[in-house]
C-alpha cells in the first residue's frame, strides 16, 4: 500500500471541494468507512465532470487499489487532471509516481517540478521531499540552501522530522547561506501566514 489510510483521509478532508458538498461529502464519508463502492459511485461523476477533488479521489483509489484494481495508468490520468487544476495534494502524489517510475518513466526533474508546485501551496510531504532531494550532495542538483529552506518551512508547518534535518544541514552552511535560506523562508511565510497559523 502506497499511502496510509489516515493520510488519505486527512488529505481528502483538506481538499474536499465545497461546491459539490453533498455528493462529495457522501463519497468522503463512504471512503473513510472503507465503503469504496459508494465512494467510487459518488466521485466518478464528479471527476468526469472536471471536479479536481473527485479526480484526486479517483487517483487515490486507483493508485492504492482501494475498491478498484490498482491501476497506475488510471491513477496518473486522474492525478494529472486534478494537478493541472492546481490541486496541491494531487501534484504531490503525482510527483511520487514520477519519482518512483510508477506508470510513467522515472523522472526526478518532473517529480521536483510537481513537488515544488505542491510545496508552494503548503503540502508538508512535498516540502520534505524537496529537502531530501536538494540535500543529496552526490546529486547534480545538490543545493543545500534550498534543502535548508524546505526543511525550515516543513518545520514551520509542523513536521517533527524537519527541524533535526535542517539543523544537520545548517552545520555545514556558511552564515551567508543560512541568511539566504532564511530570507526565502521569511518571504514564503509572509505570503502564507494564514496557512502557517492554521497548522499551529
Amino acid at each position: 500500500m502506497r499511502y496510509t489510510h489516515a493520510m488519505l483521509a486527512a488529505a481528502l478532508i483538506l481538499f474536499a471541494p465545497l461546491a459539490f458538498g453533498g455528493d462529495y461529502q457522501k463519497g468522503l464519508n463512504a471512503y473513510n468507512s472503507s465503503d469504496y463502492a459508494t465512494a467510487l459511485a459518488e466521485w466518478q461523476p464528479l471527476a468526469e465532470a472536471g471536479d479536481a477533488g473527485g479526480q484526486f479521489g479517483l487517483g487515490m483509489m486507483y493508485g492504492n487499489g482501494f475498491g478498484v484494481d490498482m491501476d497506475d495508468a488510471q491513477a496518473i490520468k486522474w492525478y494529472s487532471l486534478a494537478a493541472e487544476q492546481g490541486h496541491a495534494q494531487a501534484q504531490c502524489n503525482l510527483a511520487v509516481m514520477h519519482q518512483n517510475g510508477w506508470g510513467v518513466p522515472q523522472s526526478d526533474a518532473e517529480a521536483v517540478r510537481l513537488y515544488t508546485l505542491s510545496a508552494e501551496q503548503g503540502i508538508v510531504e512535498a516540502m520534505m521531499a524537496l529537502g531530501r532531494f536538494y540535500a543529496m550532495d552526490f546529486a547534480p542538483d545538490y543545493d543545500p540552501v534550498q534543502a535548508y529552506k524546505w526543511y525550515s518551512l516543513a518545520q514551520l508547518m509542523g513536521d517533527l522530522e524537519a527541524g533535526p534535518k535542517g539543523d544537520e544541514l545548517a552545520a555545514d552552511l556558511s552564515a551567508e547561506q543560512v541568511a539566504q535560506a532564511n530570507a526565502q523562508v521569511d518571504q514564503w511565510s509572509d505570503k502564507n501566514a494564514r496557512l502557517i497559523a492554521s497548522k499551529q
